[in-house]
């Protein structure tokens, strides 16, 4: 056990040992005049900033743990709710005007089906769980795809999501269909982190407005729509304009168009007979 120490009040001197010395050997004061150093910890030392140090990452790190467990049903929701924008932005709904997203998609959409590449419904729900990133990366006689089935202006419309890769990384987007599986009704496309000004071009109506109309098939075959560089033209199929200075983009775009519907054409030549 450590020996306690006492400090002279009168001069300062520090004796060492279980009491307090009679007289002080310096300045002869009496042993009341004699007060215990109580020792705290070393706030100076290394033991001391290691243990704050950890403590506070174990504060830290609980807290983010509870903040991210409490707000994640509501980061679930946002995610859901921005995907439903999504397909009704294929549908021509303005969805800055649109007051109730939710509600607008539970009209519009009336089943969120699961295909196989062979154009079978395997299932008439559940379609909306499915994260097409994730079945892309499967053999395509593995894949689920999902539709939607939907109804717009008293039409039936189908809309097809789409996914491939831009320039710096993935880009997607939502086809929607008229009721004869050829004509395109209207487009959504996004990014994660193509060019501003350039590649991130895709999402804007002058991109996506001359989709409206072209249509996906030729006499019953199947020939997606070309993005063509602006000026050219395609005798194939029906085009549109790329991107202007956003080459590597578009190509993205038209790839993800020609693998993307092109997985529904099963479908497609079934329902159409």
């Amino acid at each position: 056990m450590a020996a306690k120490e006492f400090k002279c009040k009168v001069c300062g001197y520090i004796h060492k040992g279980d009491k307090a010395p009679d007289v002080c050997p310096v300045c002869g004061a009496p042993a009341s005049e004699f007060e215990e150093i109580k020792k705290g910890f070393d706030t100076n030392g290394n033991a001391y900033t290691i243990i704050y140090a950890s403590i506070v990452v174990i504060v830290v790190a609980f807290l983010l743990a509870f903040v991210s467990g409490a707000l994640k049903s509501k980061q679930d929701e946002n995610v859901v709710l921005d995907k439903k924008k999504q397909i009704l932005s294929s549908l021509n709904v303005d969805i800055k005007s649109c007051a109730d997203p939710a509600a607008e998609y539970a009209k519009c959409v009336k089943g969120e089906w699961i295909l196989n590449c062979y154009g079978d419904v395997v299932d008439s729900t559940g379609g909306f769980a499915i994260e097409v990133s994730k079945e892309n990366s499967k053999p395509l006689e593995e894949r689920q795809l999902p539709l939607y089935v939907c109804e717009k202006d008293g039409a039936v419309k189908y809309v097809v999501p789409v996914r491939g890769a831009g320039l710096w990384g993935p880009i997607w987007g939502y086809i929607s269909l008229d009721s004869d599986m050829s004509t395109v009704f209207g487009v959504y496309f996004s990014h994660e982190s193509e060019t501003p000004g350039l590649g991130a071009e895709i999402t804007q109506p002058k991109f996506k407005e001359p989709f409206k109309g072209k249509h996906i098939s030729r006499n019953g075959e199947f020939t997606s729509i070309e993005v063509v560089k602006p000026g050219k033209t395609f005798e194939d199929a029906d085009y549109v304009d790329g991107v202007s200075g956003g080459t590597m983009t578009s190509q993205g775009v038209n790839a993800m168009l020609k693998q993307g519907i092109g997985q529904y054409v099963g479908f497609f030549n079934k329902e159409v007979k």
